[in-house]
């Protein structure tokens, strides 16, 4: 059985290597994608600082539908386009909010978010959903907190059968 260890990282670069290196130990052989999804939640919200929730939506047709997740109760469905969630599938592209309040559209789950972070996950050319972090800190996230988790993103769909 997997056993996570605490990291004590010298920068960000370094943390999300070891981040990395975790996951993939934790999702070895296993390819369903709710159990990866689930630990990989478990895993990020318990190493990550300043996380008041992450988790996954999934795209089913013309909307996102809450997959596993740590915090509080969320949205269940985001429509493509909607939100920071919906808006990262249509541009295809991670999305870095520094204040949620400033970004017109913004979907509050938990009035306690300042900022986010989605990342797109891909199988493929295909977006199959996102991973979706928010904290209580304004401009908690940052350039390196983004790269981190694109690559945690890449190992969860290689490791994942969609």
């Amino acid at each position: 059985m997997f056993q996570a260890s605490s990291i004590e990282a010298a920068n960000k670069a370094e943390f999300y290597r070891e981040l990395a290196q975790q996951l993939q130990g934790m999702l070895a052989g296993e390819p369903d994608l709710i159990a990866n999804a689930a630990n990989m939640s478990a895993l990020m919200y318990h190493m990550m600082p300043d996380l008041n929730w992450e988790g996954f939506y999934l795209l089913k047709g013309e909307e996102l539908v809450l997959g596993p997740f740590q915090g509080k109760p969320a949205c269940v469905r985001i429509p493509v386009g909607r939100g920071v969630c919906g808006t990262a599938i249509k541009e295809r592209a991670s999305i870095l909010v520094e204040d949620v309040h400033a970004f017109p559209g913004h979907i509050a789950c938990d009035d306690a978010s300042r900022s986010e972070l989605v990342v797109p996950i891909r199988s493929g050319n295909e977006i199959v959903g996102v991973i979706d972090l928010d904290s209580p800190l304004p401009a908690r996230f940052d350039a390196d907190d983004q790269a981190g988790i694109e690559r945690l993103a890449e190992i969860f769909a290689a490791a994942t059968r969609f």
